[in-house]
């Protein structure tokens, strides 16, 4: 272990003890350790291939999310959109605010994730309808990617006990491939939990109190998730537009130029799509800004990352779009994010 970690500090990897230990876990099968099977993972990762792309997944917000080569890989610094996000939702749910998509399924109806539909089957079998009159939470993640920020976000709230239905979309259809996995995954341990009568993990649910502290835990919501690929929002269908209780949306923010500055990890094995800002890093967010007043119902929120330096120009458009901005920042995980809401009058 110590020569494995001396290995990958050497190659510059900054975090080589944990890279280490996710490297081990990943060549290890029934507790032995496949020698080649680690020297081939530790030879790539010290030839600069992404760690996450190696080991097939990513960890964000206490979850696992599969990650294909090619695909962007989600960071740490979105945890900051995700409590973001989900908190709102979980307020405005609260108070009865909420609206979620005539398009979408019902409590009580199938819940799952697959491209452009529900999952059939699930309805003959999960029984549980929990709070049957109000609709779901509708979430929408735009440039989605594997689809794991919409996703953690709808895990939170499916932990509170509220059904979700979330439209994730983004232009390249292989990190669609994997948003569809990755959803489909999530719908599927919510079902399982509700069958045991147990909640899904308290992380999820945003309580910040250990598993082991939650003496009983609520049954999870029903997701109903639907993947498309396409520009934007244009795959959504109409009946969602107008309608959207959150919008997040980690579109690519880096300017062109800072592009080549990303460490090898990024520029070389992610697609570019997913980093190029445009000449200021904000082409493709004001382009989502000025979607969200269309697709947001009023006194939904959208919520974007963006560069520390590139605040004052996005507040700028979120106002002229006729949102209210909120800037939001956490030193910890090095994250700035904006939430524009829509008024309510």
């Amino acid at each position: 272990m110590e020569q494995l970690v001396a290995r990958l500090r050497a190659a510059g990897c900054v975090f080589a003890e944990d890279e280490a230990r996710i490297l081990l876990e990943a060549a290890t099968s029934d507790g032995t350790t496949d020698p080649v099977r680690l020297e081939s993972l530790v030879a790539a990762r010290v030839d600069g291939l992404p760690l996450e792309h190696l080991v097939g997944w990513a960890e964000l917000d206490g979850r696992r999310w599969l990650v294909a080569p090619g695909v962007f890989v989600p960071r740490q610094r979105s945890e900051l959109l995700i409590r973001e996000a989900a908190a709102r939702a979980l307020s405005d749910a609260a108070g009865g605010v909420t609206t979620g998509a005539a398009a979408g399924a019902a409590p009580g109806e199938a819940g799952g994730a697959v491209s452009g539909a529900a999952v059939p089957g699930c309805a003959a079998v999960d029984t549980f309808a929990p709070g049957a009159a109000a609709a779901p939470v509708l979430v929408v993640d735009l440039c989605c990617g594997c689809g794991a920020l919409g996703g953690a976000v709808a895990a939170r709230l499916l932990a509170a006990g509220h059904d979700v239905e979330l439209h994730a979309a983004d232009v390249d259809p292989v990190a669609v491939a994997c948003a569809h996995k990755n959803l489909d995954a999530l719908a599927a341990e919510a079902f399982a939990a509700r069958a045991a009568g147990t909640g899904l993990p308290a992380r999820a649910a945003g309580t910040g109190v250990s598993p082991d502290d939650v003496v009983a835990p609520a049954r999870p919501g029903r997701l109903t998730a639907y993947t498309s690929a396409g520009d934007l929002a244009d795959p959504l269908p109409r009946e969602v537009w107008g309608r959207v209780d959150v919008l997040v949306a980690n579109a690519p923010y880096v300017p062109t130029e800072a592009i080549g500055m990303m460490p090898p990890e990024a520029r070389e094995h992610e697609p570019h799509t997913a980093l190029d800002g445009g000449d200021d890093g904000l082409v493709i967010l004001r382009r989502v800004i000025d979607l969200a007043p269309a697709l947001l119902r009023p006194g939904g929120h959208l919520l974007v990352e963006t560069g520390e330096a590139q605040v004052s120009a996005a507040v700028g458009h979120l106002e002229a779009a006729g949102l209210i901005p909120t800037v939001l920042s956490d030193d910890d995980l090095g994250a700035t994010a904006l939430a524009g809401t829509r008024p309510t009058a």
